[in-house]
């Protein structure tokens, strides 16, 4: 019985410790406009951590006078 407490709290901690270091997580979606007017949107996808860093720091993609950028929220 001791063995199965101790082997749930670690359970439980080990969950607590990887979920609490992901809380700066947002979803982000793919919004193109045309002439600064919204055109249209893929859908959102959630990022978190390095990956979320990634996305926010990739450059608008500029054709013409379409651009394509990253919305975080």
């Amino acid at each position: 019985m001791k063995r199965k407490i101790i082997i749930a709290g670690a359970f439980l901690l080990f969950s607590w410790a990887f979920t609490s270091c992901e809380s700066d997580c947002k979803v982000c979606k793919i919004v193109t406009y045309i002439d600064g007017v919204y055109d249209s949107e893929l859908a959102g996808y959630e990022y978190c951590g390095a990956e979320l860093i990634v996305i926010q720091n990739t450059p608008d993609v500029i054709n013409g006078n379409m651009r394509t950028t990253y919305e975080c929220n």
